[in-house]
């Protein structure tokens, strides 16, 4: 495909404006968070279960399940008696 030439002129430049940065930084890109992958087998019924409510709260089953998780830990982290 032939690229089209483009024609500069040398014509005055309008008034700029200065746009403040809005980008965030590089390490505000990062998760906060320190996520591994594991592989996990539950049973049909526990999955039957989450992927039904999730449709119910419009919400994705494997984020269900991680907050189960988090919330269980948490529990037992603060309450060391377990």
């Amino acid at each position: 495909m032939k690229r089209k030439k483009v024609k500069y002129t040398n014509e005055p430049i309008e008034e700029i404006q200065i746009v403040e940065d809005f980008l965030p930084k590089p390490g505000d890109l990062i998760l906060k968070d320190e996520s591994i992958k594991v592989t996990l087998a539950l049973s049909k019924s526990s999955i039957d279960f989450f992927k039904q409510q999730a449709k119910q709260h419009h919400s994705k089953y494997q984020k269900m399940i991680r907050a189960l998780l988090e919330q269980y830990a948490a529990y037992y982290k603060q309450n060391k008696s377990a």
